[in-house]
């Protein structure tokens, strides 16, 4: 091989070498350049989720309240709020279930004051958004500090309530329903926390079965409200 033609090897061998570099590098750019995309179109829709969920769940719209407990009464109660989130009340409180017709606000607010949530709907409610509501209500939470009942005149289809805090809702899938619960339910403002939704002395009636009850006279005695074992608001 004479001088020249290995000079040009060289050189052709150098000219493939370098466009293989070319070439590798160009991939790698390539190659991190769409993994670098990946990595933003991930951070973007987790972020777009994480800021969808937090407006989805989002309690800015809760109404509060203060009320000073132990207010007990055996009179009819005339209270602010539709339904009431506090005040007086009846010495009886209501039983925490699910109740397919109206029960007495005086019961009811005396078991907020234990520490119940009472989700309310209006009697209208389709069958389908009431049974929705009762899924909710029978899976989110504690069940011994949950009260569901229609509630006539109600200014949205469906209301929760908890002692001083309040939620106006249209539709009973909306996820802010079950973040009220896990918020409220047993919360910090709860004035006797511990204290029994259920017992002996818990008003099982709905409206229409019973009146309010009477005042105890003579050697009748009111009900003994009973500490229940540590309620926590619940992280179901």
């Amino acid at each position: 091989m004479t001088k020249e033609k290995a000079q040009a090897r060289r050189e052709h061998l150098a000219k493939m070498r370098a466009e293989q570099k070319r070439k590798q590098r160009r991939a790698a750019l390539l190659m991190w350049g769409a993994g670098g995309l990946i990595i933003v179109v991930l951070v973007g829709l987790v972020g777009f989720y994480l800021i969808k969920q937090a407006r989805e769940t989002s309690l800015d719209a809760v109404a509060n309240s203060k009320y000073e407990g132990g207010q007990h009464v055996w009179n009819a109660v005339k209270y602010k709020e539709t339904p009431p989130v506090g005040g007086e009340h009846n010495n009886y409180w209501q039983m925490c279930s699910i109740y397919d017709k109206p029960i007495h606000s005086e019961h009811a607010v005396h078991s907020l004051e234990h520490g119940a949530v009472w989700i309310t709907y209006r009697p209208d409610l389709p069958k389908a958004q009431v049974d929705k509501l009762k899924e909710v209500a029978t899976s989110t939470g504690q069940q011994d500090y949950m009260l569901v009942s229609p509630y006539p005149g109600l200014p949205s289809p469906v209301v929760v309530s908890s002692w001083g805090h309040q939620l106006k809702l249209n539709d009973p899938a909306d996820p802010k329903l079950s973040a009220f619960i896990k918020k409220f339910q047993n919360g910090p403002d709860t004035p006797e926390l511990g204290a029994t939704c259920g017992g002996d002395d818990a008003i099982t009636t709905t409206a229409d079965q019973a009146p309010l009850p009477p005042e105890p006279k003579g050697n009748q005695q009111a009900p003994t409200e009973t500490i229940s074992p540590s309620p926590t608001q619940s992280q179901k």
